[in-house]
């Protein structure tokens, strides 16, 4: 028991402390990615970037120095070596190009090993002569240029940590008289400890080889594989025999290991069973003379008793009940109106919250659903003043908010630019990547007119720390006002339907593409089609097809096709309505299993 209840707290101590440590190597490591990404997608000058790194040491207190480091010739080419390298000493931010001097880059260890995995990696501890000259870790971010669909390494972001920092970490743990906390790097090597002389200049398995002590090898083993345990140990400093309690810090492979001194737990042990041992003396006295009252204390709690009923019948829950005196029939009758009465108040309470919480939500949800709205175009005509074609579209939600999206607009007089999505999943997530996404589509398509190349830069935002793994499926075009050519492309969406004057509608061959948020480099095609005036194209989403009706059969593509060529509508907004209108009559009152989303133009020709 005791060791189980050591068990419970260690794990509760060094799980504190190693999310202490995480939270900070987790925001330290957030600041070289964001630069790296900054650094493969935007243009810079040099005084730009030593105003950035400056301002990113200055502000942010964990970080103790950081750099950009070059590949030769990468930054300047007439510059072999270019490395800023801010840093903070005595309360000033430093600065020095670690591509002057003596000191090169290229070989350390910070620079090759993230290069060579083609990832981001810690670095073990180490003297930083000439770039910081204090002990640290380094956390490295390669960055790229991309060009041609290859990516070319560029250099190193790296972000520095300065260990004297995590040594007032583990030293301030503090477990009652001797034990104490240590760290090891992920070979091993000890980073903080009591014992000075073994900061860096030695290892685990060094230690475990000067006391031959075979046991000591095989924890440092599991330590640097990342493993967690809770083992017998013998105290480097004091000797004594101890439990020690070791966890990984998943941020950077480091370990932490707490010890606890097991005498000095085992003297509050033996304490607490002397006063245990009082108490059951006094127990039992208490309890004979307990067991002479019981006669004369049974007869007044249920007289009391029955007088506290008559009032919590009548609605009073504050009437105080009578102490319970005794374990027997009446102390057992006496806690269970104690019960009933604590519970009686808190359901009534719970209830009265719970029901504030759902309308707040509910309230919360309308709004969300408002704002949803308010991001997709729902002024018709949109364009008034424009007699070459109209459009029309409508979304209804399947819940309060939805992942469905549509929008259009002119890129120039004489281009519309029209689009129709579906986000995987519902409710509020697929609502918030359903605005990321119409947003994208939006500021990328004002300045494009191919729609694959649109639908490609949309991907490649959309991948970018995608740690949902959330999709969309799009559809969009470009329909140009003068010529009546419709150029579009598709990201695994439904294909659209044509309607030509005095023909069938059919279905438009759309080009194949994966859908958008899963693969960053996908390829997209451009296809073509010319409208005639008179002709035009309905856009939707896998709600209207999906409509389920009360027998659980679904609306479907040929009943889809059914409604159309039996319309007779002679606008974009009368055809939406009537469609509207024929999936409601098809589902007799079943709610929607998905969004419902619809799009439709008609090109009229130029103005006359």
């Amino acid at each position: 028991m005791i060791e189980k209840n050591v068990e419970d707290n260690a794990r509760n101590l060094v799980q504190t402390t190693v999310n202490r440590i995480e939270t900070v190597l987790l925001s330290v490591q957030k600041i070289p990615e964001s630069l790296a990404c900054f650094l493969e997608n935007s243009s810079y000058s040099r005084e730009e970037l030593l105003h950035i790194l400056r301002v990113v040491v200055e502000n942010n207190k964990e970080i103790y120095g950081s750099a950009i480091a070059f590949e030769p010739y990468g930054f300047d080419r007439k510059s072999q070596y270019f490395a800023p390298y801010y840093y903070k000493c005595d309360g000033l931010t430093e600065f020095t190009d670690l591509g002057k001097g003596s000191y090169r880059y290229l070989d350390w260890d910070w620079y090759q090993i993230p290069k060579e995995l083609n990832r981001p990696d810690w670095s073990e501890p180490f003297f930083d002569v000439e770039g910081g000259n204090i002990l640290m870790a380094t956390y490295s971010v390669p960055f790229y240029r991309k060009g041609g669909g290859k990516r070319e390494f560029m250099g190193i972001v790296t972000a520095d940590v300065s260990l004297r920092w995590l040594e007032e970490v583990a030293s301030s743990i503090k477990v009652l008289q001797t034990g104490y906390g240590f760290l090891i790097s992920k070979n091993g090597t000890i980073v903080t400890h009591p014992l000075k002389n073994l900061i860096m200049n030695e290892t685990l398995f060094g230690v475990a080889e000067a006391r031959e002590d075979s046991g000591f090898r095989e924890i440092g083993r599991k330590m640097i594989r990342g493993e967690t345990g809770f083992v017998p140990f013998r105290s480097l400093v004091s000797e004594k025999q101890c439990w020690m309690y070791y966890t990984p810090i998943p941020a950077n492979g480091w370990s932490l290991a707490v010890l606890f001194p097991q005498d000095e737990f085992m003297a509050d042990i033996n304490r607490l069973c002397r006063i245990v041992i009082l108490l059951g003396i006094i127990g039992l006295f208490l309890l004979s003379i307990a067991i002479v009252l019981i006669s004369r204390s049974i007869t007044n709690p249920l007289r009391a008793m029955a007088k506290a009923t008559e009032k919590i019948a009548i609605g009073n829950l504050d009437i105080e009940l009578p102490p319970i005196k005794s374990q027997d029939e009446v102390g057992k009758l006496t806690s269970s109106f104690h019960y009933m009465k604590s519970s009686l108040k808190q359901y009534i309470q719970e209830l009265t919250e719970t029901t504030a919480a759902k309308e707040r939500i509910e309230s919360e949800l309308k709004i969300a659903h408002d704002i949803q709205m308010s991001f997709l175009p729902k002024r018709f005509p949109p364009f008034p003043d424009r007699r070459e074609f109209e459009i029309y579209a409508t979304l209804e939600p399947a819940k309060e908010v939805g992942g469905d999206l549509y929008d259009f607009f002119l890129i120039s007089d004489d281009h519309l630019f029209c689009s129709i999505g579906d986000v995987s999943g519902k409710g509020v997530p697929a609502a918030l990547f359903m605005a990321v996404t119409k947003t994208l589509m939006k500021r990328i398509g004002e300045h494009m007119i191919d729609p694959s190349e649109v639908l490609a830069r949309v991907n490649q935002e959309l991948c970018l720390e995608n740690d949902s793994t959330m999709f969309v499926t799009v559809f969009c075009g470009v329909l140009n006002l003068k010529t009546g050519e419709f150029r579009f492309s598709n990201a695994g969406h439904n294909p659209p339907l044509i309607l030509r004057t005095g023909k069938n509608p059919e279905w438009l061959q759309v080009p194949e593409g994966l859908l958008m948020g899963v693969v960053e480099d996908t390829i997209y095609k451009t296809e073509r089609v010319f409208l005639n005036p008179g002709d035009g194209i309905l856009l939707y989403t896998d709600g209207v097809t999906e409509a389920m009706s009360k027998e659980k059969i679904a609306y479907s593509e040929r009943k889809l096709m059914s409604t159309i060529k039996e319309s007779k509508s002679g606008t974009p907004e009368e055809l939406i309505r009537e469609v509207m209108q024929s999936i409601k009559e098809f589902a007799e009152g079943e709610p929607p299993s998905d969004d419902i989303t619809l799009l439709a133009f008609q090109f009229n020709g130029k103005k006359g």
